[in-house]
Order: structure tokens, then sequence, then C-alpha cells
């Protein structure tokens, strides 16, 4: 979470100035932005997550994610919180790791509730969440859920209809540690899905570092602070492959990404940023260079984050990097990096130019400033007026509440941004539209349309209160689409496919993944703005093995099912579009 300035070559500027291929021409936004309403308490999301006032300890101040799944598979989201805990509380035996709450909205989607089936569920083992992930890991069609804690990792099988067994030992998973982020994807492409984990320090709860003990690693702008990360060792990270009978092996060494150096990881989600095909991993590490692995097809990996540029800062600074997010912002046919960092770093937009090669812009593309003062963690590209083209959601909140005494400091308690793409490589900074929801110390956020009225919502954690959620309020006459993949041959859940989708002038296209943001988990199914276009000439699905089907004529607003080698099998219907 601090800069440390690293001694660089060359090569890293070289990297970052090959000519960009010309961007379309700008067409200018129309002037209205979405309005969002946190409905969180009259919807019934009322736990509060737990975490100390003053944050004396590291492990206090990096819970926790948020995450969406459908868990008895009747096509409304559910939404998970990691509960998180205290120094005190996790001594004396820690807290149930997660709140699970099951979507009982009414058919027409207006009266948004949820009730709380933690319980009853069977999602009773306690400790102290950190992260989640969701994928059906044995594909029996139903969505599991990975979380990730300190002390300890907990994988919970979906036996069907919100019901959970807790398989942890059983499928070899545990890790321990201090886990963090948590990201699924078939690697070698077997047809089952397998688990990266991040992990962040190496802390032992009886042996915590005593607040402010250190003047180099313990203070922050002359305010005594927690401890770290810097001073305090990193930990390893882990890769576990699913042998496709309920257990994983631990293969994160053979595989070339468990960081022998023992970096600071976080935030962590796969992508296939090269269109070959396979899915590649980033890293983001907390005050550290982020990991590009690159998947070499034959089950290991090399990192390329240095020589492709999206390590480091354009300036060739380590940042304290936090949450991270794939998206094509600029319709070009590749997968760009979004990455939220510490304060007076500003988030960093990482344009791929293709060749394995990308380039800092965040200056340009006017997402640096806005963020510069702030600590931020939960982000995405996600389409919030239907137009066509990815904007960018980011939450923050600072680790220190002791930064509040310091005058004309930073606050603890931080405000949300919004952009809004501008079509031209820039973006456009609306966050006013986010005013009245007042600061928190934010962390995870999680996307997917919760109300099925096409428009995407957010979940998003709030450190020591309940969760807000965010419902989107576009009146925009613009057409969309969502799609709910569903494998035969590979994964069940679709993890890592690809759907492209031509509708009119617009070519755009999305993966669908298992963790992201700031380990956090958005809706698996993918949704499409689709501006003006009331159909799709053609929707191209890609699924995980690299085998592909293509649509023809698929009519816009609807909600589709679609599985691997039968095309539609079931749609629905979004409501009718605004008039304007």
């Amino acid at each position: 979470m601090r800069t440390r300035l690293c001694l660089w070559i060359g090569l890293f500027a070289a990297t970052i100035s090959p000519a960009q291929t010309p961007p379309p021409k700008p067409q200018p936004p129309d002037a209205n932005v979405p309005q969002f309403e946190d409905v969180a308490q009259q919807a019934g999301l009322t736990v509060p997550h737990i975490s100390s006032p003053d944050k004396k300890y590291i492990v206090e101040s990096m819970s926790g994610g948020v995450g969406l799944i459908d868990c008895d598979n009747d096509g409304k989201l559910d939404i998970i919180t990691v509960n998180g805990s205290t120094v005190e509380r996790y001594r004396k035996g820690g807290d149930p790791l997660i709140t699970l709450y099951h979507q009982d909205t009414g058919r027409n989607g207006n009266d948004i509730k949820f009730t709380d089936i933690t319980r009853q569920a069977g999602l009773t083992r306690k400790g102290w969440g950190m992260g989640i992930a969701v994928a059906d890991f044995d594909n029996d069609g139903w969505q599991d859920i990975y979380v990730t804690g300190f002390g300890g990792n907990a994988l919970y099988r979906n036996l069907g209809n919100c019901k959970f067994e807790d398989v942890t030992e059983k499928a070899g998973v545990a890790a321990g540690g201090f886990s963090t982020g948590a990201a699924w994807a078939d690697y070698d492409r077997d047809g089952h899905v397998d688990l990266f984990v991040s992990r962040y320090v190496h802390v032992e709860i009886d042996k915590l570092p005593e607040f402010g003990n250190d003047p180099r690693f313990c203070r922050f702008k002359g305010v005594l602070v927690q401890c770290g990360p810097w001073g305090m060792p990193g930990e390893s990270d882990l890769l576990f492959h699913n042998k496709g009978d309920g257990t994983f092996e631990e293969v994160s060494k053979k595989a070339g990404v468990d960081d022998p150096h023992h970096y600071y990881g976080l935030g962590a989600t796969w992508g296939d940023y090269d269109n070959d095909g396979w899915p590649d991993l980033y890293l983001a590490n907390d005050a550290g260079p982020n990991f590009l692995y690159h998947n070499k097809h034959d089950g290991t990996f090399e990192d390329i984050g240095l020589l492709s540029g999206v390590a480091l800062s354009g300036d060739g600074l380590q940042q304290g990097s936090m949450g991270v997010a794939w998206g094509d912002y600029l319709h070009e046919g590749r997968l760009s990096i979004f990455v939220t960092n510490f304060v007076e770093q500003g988030s960093a937009l990482y344009h791929n130019l293709g060749s394995d090669s990308f380039s800092d812009v965040s200056v340009r593309a006017k997402v640096m400033k806005p963020t510069y003062p702030l600590v931020s963690w939960g982000t995405s590209f996600f389409d919030m007026d239907n137009d066509g083209w990815p904007d960018i959601f980011v939450d923050s909140g600072h680790v220190y509440p002791q930064v509040d005494t310091i005058p004309g400091g930073t606050p603890y308690r931080q405000p949300l941004v919004l952009f809004r793409n501008h079509r031209d490589g820039t973006f456009e900074d609306v966050s006013s539209v986010l005013a009245k929801l007042p600061p928190q110390s934010r962390r995870g956020a999680a996307f997917g349309d919760i109300n099925n009225d096409g428009n995407v919502d957010i979940v998003v954690l709030n450190v020591g209160a309940p969760p807000s959620l965010l419902i989107n309020h576009n009146d925009n006459p613009n057409h969309r689409v969502l799609f709910k993949l569903v494998g035969t041959k590979t994964n069940k859940a679709a993890i890592g496919a690809r759907v492209t989708v031509k509708a009119g002038s617009l070519v755009q296209f999305d993966e669908v993944r298992g963790g992201a943001s700031y380990i956090s988990q958005n809706d698996l199914r993918l949704h499409f703005g689709l501006g003006s276009n009331d159909k799709m000439n053609e929707v191209t699905i890609r699924w995980p093995n690299g085998g592909t089907e293509i649509l023809h004529d698929v009519p816009a607003d609807f909600i589709y099912t679609i599985t691997e080698g039968a095309g539609i099998q079931q749609n629905a219907a979004l409501p009718p579009l605004p008039q304007r």
C-alpha cells in the first residue's frame, strides 16, 4: 500500500510506446446518467460486516468481498457478503465466514426483498472471512461457493436449492495462511474448473506486530497506524487443479504461479487477453509488481507482467494494487485491464495494444485524477446505461481510521466514483449522481442485474456496516440482453466462455468469470447494452474448450439461457423499455 521506486530499464519504456490503433470517431454520449438508489435496508440486507473501529492490525483492514449467486436456479440473483471478524472474536473461535441472502422478490421485480438463510443453508463454518468466488466445481448444475479467509478457507458444495455441504477438507482446498483473492478457471481445458488463491502477508494471531511500533512501517504521514504490509513477510499463492472427482491437487509451483518472492497478493481474475482461447491470469499485488501469467497451454504459465507493461505504473513505480477488472472499453476486440490502487497513486488503466503489449493510459483516459486522493478497491467495467460502451465504477475507503486526525488529509470514509465511457478512449467523471450516497470505508463490489430489469446493479461491502445495494434506475430507452450459459462438454457454469455480440455497428464481447473486482463475484450471466438496436445480427459463443456456436438474428430485450450444443433453451422477456 505504499509506493516504492523500482529500478527500471529502457525495456519498460519500449513496451508502453508502440503506436496505438486510432480510436473510433468520438460520439458524445447522451447527457443523461442513470441514478442509483441504495435499497439495502428495506430489501433486508441488514447484517453488518464485523470490524474493529481502530484497525490496529493489518488483518482487520482487508476484508471483505461480496458475491452474486443463483443458489436455487430460480433465475434471480442471491447475495453473499463476507462477515469479517476482529482479533478478539477470532481468538474466541471467529465468526461465520459469510451471510447468504435469498432473493424473494416477486415477479414484477419492483419490491426487492431478501431473506437471510445462512444457517438453514448450512453455511456455518467460523473463521475470518475475506473474499468470495463462485463456480460449479463438480458440474452438477448447482453453483458452489469458495470463501477465502485468514487462517483457513472454505468450499461449500451446493446440494441443490441453496442447501450446502462443507467439503473443504474432503476437497483439499483449506489452504490456510492469509488468503484474499480467489478465481476459478479451467486453465487446462479439461472440463473441470480449477482454483487460484492469492495470499497476502504472513501474520500469526498471537504474534501480531505492535500498533505503531516500527517508525518505517507503522506510520502514515506522521500518524501511528497499523504495521504492514511493508516490513512483513509475504506468502506464496496457490493453484488447485480440479481432479474431477471432487478433490483438488495443489500445483502452483509446478505451474509457475506460486510467487516465490512472496509478494502481497490481493485481487485476482482470469481473462484471455491475447485471444488464443486459453485463460490467462492477472494478479494485483499490494506494494509490489503485479503479475500477468500467460497460459502456455501445457499446464504452466509465464509471468510477462514486466515485459508487457502491466506490472508497474507508466513511470515505473510499484503500486498498492487491490481490485482488478478486464474490459474491451474501445471495442477493439482486446481485453484491457483496470486496477484500483492506494492513495496518491490513482487507479490504473492498461490499454491492450496487442502482441503482449499494454500501455498505461490512466492520465490520458482521465481516470487517474479523480481516484488519486482515494484508497480504491472494488471495481468493474459495466454498461450502466445500455449504450453498448462499458463504463467504470470504483469504490474506496482508507485502511487507517487514524487519518481523520490529519488536518486536510484524505478521510477514512470516502465517496464512490463513476466514470462514463466517452467512446474515444477517455472517461467522464459523473460521480455527482452518487453524491447522495454517504461516504464509507468500502471494499468489495459485485455487479449484476438484481431485479432482472435489464440494468446492471451493484452490491458494495461497507466495512463495519451492512452492505449497500445500488439499484440502477436507468431511464434510457436503449435495448439490452443477458445470457446465461450452460456447459455440457465444458464446465457446467461455462466459466471462461466468451460471448461476442454484433448488433448493427456495435461489436462487443465479454467472458464468464469466477472471481473479479476486489475479492468478489459478479453475476455469471453476461449483460450487453445494445443502444438503439432491437436485435443482434450475430451472437458467437466460444466455449471454454475452444468450440464455437453462432446464433443469427436474435431479438434484444430478453434473458437467454444457452446450452452448449443445443442453442437457446429458454428465454425470459425483460420489462418494456422506458419511453422518452
